[in-house]
């Protein structure tokens, strides 16, 4: 049965802008919204010709630089002949008009997506080769030449950490609902030892966790690494650490993470044989301010969670769970905390 207007979409609309966009692309069905994410919309289109995904720019008023939907699909693009798996992009429309708001649209790629990092459903003995292969997916990223494949200008010079504070405090402010004195705490201590740069510049992901890679189905091997809406030029250890915050969250909460679980009894790679991996990877000998990047990450994440938050309060959310979902900022930021709490002591 053809679908009229599913999830916000005028299918027959969009079918028609496909098609006179699109090589190849006729017959579109139906648009389904896919119920995960936070950010950007995204829907699985049907049609005749094939299996498509839609993601687009969230309706209403947005925060300045956010859901840069065309930044993903300029990252795609870029990075389709190089080492890291990624989907195929077919055509970005930058014209409002035609759904309402800027979107993408690219190759639906099927495969294995784990939302629980304990991976129950993958036999234990092989749970190690999944996070062996996240972070050969994650060393191929900063690896990649960005002058060569023409990603020079992708990001801004100078201090990544420095500028990073800045913005993500401009977000968090802009998205403010009331005061948060751990918050105010954190930002603190984050602008008083904020390493010196180093340096180091490479492509980095934004958002380098378990449920943004496809794996093939079976396989501990990536098909493509998904959500590059806050990709850029920046220091390559933003990442590792995000990663490995991402791992540090306790089970109970949105994006369960493996805090206070037996990882040697699940089969997964303790936080420090993680880092050493990277680092054998790359070549690097030892990281300095582990526990500046961890803290970070929590504070970034934070911001990004008040975002959501603000845009449920206004009715603009993606996801009907965001109203919960914002009231982790506090616990993100105390989190944050207690891992400075305890390199200091």
């Amino acid at each position: 049965m053809t679908s009229n207007t599913i999830a916000e979409l005028d299918v027959p609309l969009l079918g028609r802008y496909l098609e006179s966009h699109v090589a190849g692309f006729h017959g579109l069905q139906s648009a389904t919204k896919f119920s995960g994410g936070q950010s950007n919309p995204t829907f699985l289109l049907q049609a005749d010709s094939g299996s498509y995904v839609l993601r687009r720019q969230p309706p209403g008023q947005l925060l300045r630089s956010a859901h840069a939907v065309d930044r993903e699909f300029r990252v795609l693009q870029t990075l389709a002949p190089t080492e890291v798996p990624v989907a195929r992009v077919w055509h970005l429309c930058e014209d409002p008009g035609v759904i309402g708001s800027m979107f993408y649209l690219m190759s639906y790629e099927q495969g294995d997506i784990f939302w629980d990092p304990a991976l129950p459903d993958v036999p234990p003995a092989e749970r190690a080769g999944y996070y062996r292969e996240m972070i050969r997916i994650l060393a191929a990223i900063h690896s990649v030449d960005v002058s060569r494949v023409g990603l020079a200008d992708f990001g801004r010079p100078g201090n990544y950490f420095q500028r990073q504070l800045e913005r993500w405090q401009q977000q968090y402010r802009a998205a403010e609902t009331g005061n948060k004195p751990a918050m105010e705490q954190l930002m603190q201590w984050l602008q008083a030892h904020c390493p010196e740069d180093d340096g180091t510049v490479a492509l980095v992901h934004g958002d380098f966790r378990l449920d943004n890679v496809i794996f093939h189905h079976g396989e501990a091997r990536g098909q493509a690494v998904l959500d590059w809406e806050l990709s850029t030029l920046g220091h390559p250890l933003a990442d590792l650490a995000y990663f490995c915050m991402c791992l540090r969250l306790p089970p109970s909460q949105h994006g369960a993470g493996l805090g206070g679980l037996d990882r040697q009894g699940l089969g997964i790679p303790a936080e420090s044989e993680i880092v050493a991996h990277y680092c054998k990877l790359r070549g690097i000998d030892t990281i300095e301010h582990w526990h500046f990047y961890l803290a970070f990450s929590f504070f970034r994440l934070a911001s990004i969670v008040q975002g959501v938050y603000k845009r449920a309060l206004a009715g603009n959310a993606s996801n009907k769970n965001a109203l919960e979902i914002g009231r982790l900022v506090d616990v993100l930021a105390d989190m944050a905390l207690g891992v400075i709490a305890q390199q200091e002591n």
